[in-house]
This record gives C-alpha cells, structure tokens and sequence, in this order.
C-alpha cells in the first residue's frame, strides 16, 4: 500500500485564533521573520579567528489584513494600548494560525506568543472604487515558533 504523497500547504487555507477566539474573514496574514543576532568574540591568545555566539533574538511583527464588518473586536484591542495599557496582561495575547490542508483539516501551526496591536490602518474609501474594504493591524510579539 503506497502512502499518499505529502504536497505542500497552500498559503490560501487558514485560520486565526486570538487566546481562543476564532476571528473569520481574514484575507492576508503576514508571519515576520525571526532572527538571531551572532555575537563576534575572541580572546587575545586564540588563534586570529572569531567565534560566533548567539545574541538576542528578534521577532518581527505580524500583519492582519481583513474585510471590514461590524465587528469592533480587533479595534477596540488596539484603543486599549493606545490608552496606555501595554503593560498589562490582558492586553498582550497568544495568536494562532492554522494552515489547512486540501481537505481542510489543520496541518500546520504557528504560535505568536504575547502579541499586541502597535499599529491600526482603517481601509481607504474610495466613492468610485468597488473594492473590498479592508483593515490592517501589525501586532508586536515577544515569540513566533512553528507548533506540532
């Protein structure tokens, strides 16, 4: 019996959950890069070559781009930090997204751990466009790691 052959994920098929919330209607999802800065070093009897160490690790933002409804969830999170509340708890949240496979069963996961809205884009209105109004929100995060 031959196994099915593993094809690749399509980057269309997702799903977000933010801290258990299941947000729909999202077009784009953006994942940022994560990087590890090298530390150079050497101590003045080695051999004139250096070593490389780790430094800190960066986590860039996550972008969200969805069609806008009347929904105020996502909003009405990112007036909570700007009327100073980065420092709380509750403010900061764990997202996960979900790529489904062809049948639409999730298959792969990302987790962005402790993430909060830093900046909102409202749509554009345009009176002679017919285009689909969408909002942008860039969350900040303290960790981004691919999950079983």
């Amino acid at each position: 019996m031959t196994q099915p052959r593993p094809d690749p994920l399509r980057n269309f098929r997702f799903s977000l959950e933010i801290d258990g919330v299941t947000q729909a209607g999202f077009s784009e999802v953006t994942i940022g890069d994560l990087s590890t800065d090298p530390i150079e070093y050497r101590e003045g009897d080695e051999i004139p070559t250096v070593r490389k160490l780790s430094g800190l690790t960066k986590y860039a933002n996550v972008t969200l781009k969805w069609g806008v409804t009347d929904s105020m969830e996502l909003s009405e999170w990112h007036q909570q930090v700007a009327q100073g509340g980065t420092l709380l708890e509750e403010i900061r949240k764990t997202v996960l997204i979900h790529v489904r496979d062809e049948a639409g069963r999730d298959r792969a996961h990302f987790e962005i751990t402790r993430a909060w809205p830093c900046k909102y884009d409202p749509t554009d209105l345009n009176g002679t466009g017919n285009e689909v109004a969408i909002d942008t929100l860039e969350l900040c995060n303290e960790g981004i790691r691919r999950i079983p």
